[in-house]
């Protein structure tokens, strides 16, 4: 059987105005048996949705805030910088996904946008939003735990994992605030921020506050995440 082909979103460096990509979402992708493809950030958004009709599952990765017009609030001062040409791609990409039926992961940025583009809001700074003495913005080494999450028994994360505590690592500073529409919660910090999210009307939409991308090569149970989004794109 070939190998499925995952299509990931490109990362954006403002400063050398260039996409790159952290190796962690392309390892964490080939560990678990699959072709990762990095997509272009390009201004004809239907190129590259040419491309995506080749691929069998969309990875949606971290980065830059999400514009709070998206959700229709104001930006406030302490809300990070958007990438537009991202907002705008992923937003084509996450729609052609649904329609198509094809698998997603969400990590981080990628919870937060699928989110809100199932109608939900964000926190857009969480230090100044949100009281809390947990550690959601961690430094490295990224294998560490930063905090726990509890996910909830009657889940799929819980029908993978085995277990209704699990510690995370953590690098966020945004979170979502009112759920979406259509999206069910799977996990939940100990603080009560969503950790993970699933699309109930859909084969595999499943997304993560936390980084599997960081730890897959010493945690098994993000070795699990990888492995469940590439078995559901077979």
């Amino acid at each position: 059987m070939a190998k499925k082909i995952i299509a990931v979103v490109p990362l954006w460096d403002d400063e050398k105005e260039s996409i790159w990509m952290l190796p962690g979402y392309m390892n964490g992708i080939k560990e678990a048996d699959a072709i990762p493809l990095i997509l272009p950030l390009a201004n004809d958004i239907e190129d590259v949705l040419e491309i995506f009709e080749w691929c069998d599952g969309l990875l949606m990765t971290g980065g830059h805030d999400v514009s709070p017009s998206l959700y229709k609030e104001p930006q406030k001062e302490n809300c990070g910088i958007s990438c537009r040409d991202r907002d705008l791609l992923e937003s084509a990409l996450y729609a052609a996904a649904l329609t198509q039926d094809k698998p997603v992961l969400g990590i981080c940025r990628g919870i937060q946008l699928i989110n809100v583009l199932q109608g939900g809001t964000l926190y857009q700074d969480l230090p100044t939003e949100y009281d809390s003495s947990i550690e959601h913005h961690m430094k490295p080494p990224y294998i560490n735990v930063a905090h726990y999450v509890n996910i909830k028994k009657q889940t799929p994360l819980y029908a993978l994992l085995r277990t209704e505590q699990l510690g995370v690592n953590s690098y966020h500073h945004q979170a979502i605030k009112k759920l979406g529409e259509d999206l069910e919660i799977m996990a939940e910090s100990e603080d009560g921020l969503v950790e993970a999210v699933r699309h109930i009307g859909k084969k595999f939409v499943w997304a993560f506050q936390w980084h599997p991308e960081f730890d897959f090569h010493v945690n098994p149970n993000s070795r699990k995440i990888f492995e469940a989004f590439i078995n559901a794109c077979q």
